[in-house]
């Protein structure tokens, strides 16, 4: 993995851990943004309304630049960091791994807890393959339909992806480019004549 690839898992996992009438659910999601990442943990806890805590970890970017962790009340260091040692130790990215503990009336210590936040990340990271994806580069073009067969030449010719159209006077595209493509997409697009380029990031 470099700066034109990454890690990250192939679909969502799911596992359970018991230990000591406590049980742990986990779950692992492959997300693309924090916004994502939120929303599927407001699901989880509707979902589950009567669990005591629900520790995450998450990790964003290429080189996993965003990154957070929560204990969610458990003892500090106990849980998210657990989880998070998961996501790094397989190098992945974009990713939200939560496990959602049920208290069981025993006292784990923060060696039991660290064992059953570790397991229960691990066993659903290992339900979700994993999978290499491109970093790409979003790019904004509009232009005038009798120009869709260049553009879409264009697209072609750097393994770019649309991803949104919207059709009205104009053609106007949200193009995913892959990042190493980049340069070369902006020069073929800068070529056609009636194409109007807007970067994103």
């Amino acid at each position: 993995m470099g700066k034109f690839s990454f890690l990250t898992i192939k679909k969502e996992g799911q596992s359970d851990y018991r230990d000591r009438g406590s049980k742990f659910f986990g779950y692992a999601y492959p997300v693309a943004n924090v916004e994502e990442a939120k929303a599927r943990l407001q699901l989880l806890k509707k979902s589950h309304p009567k669990a005591s805590h629900f520790c995450f970890a998450w990790r964003f970017g290429a080189e996993g630049e965003t990154a957070r962790v929560s204990d969610d009340g458990e003892p500090s260091g106990s849980a998210g960091k657990p989880i998070e040692g998961q996501i790094l130790s397989r190098g992945l990215t974009s990713v939200l791994v939560v496990v959602v503990r049920y208290f069981g009336g025993s006292l784990l210590g923060v060696p039991g807890l660290i064992q059953a936040y570790k397991t229960a990340a691990a066993e659903a990271l290992d339900q979700s393959g994993q999978v290499e994806k491109t970093v790409e580069h979003e790019l904004v073009i509009e232009f005038d339909y009798t120009l869709m067969n260049d553009v879409m030449m264009m697209i072609r010719q750097v393994d770019g992806r649309i991803g949104s159209q919207e059709m009205g006077l104009f053609c106007r595209y949200r193009l995913m480019i892959p990042l190493e493509q980049k340069d070369r997409a902006i020069s073929l697009l800068a070529d056609l004549r009636g194409v109007t380029m807007m970067e994103n990031n």
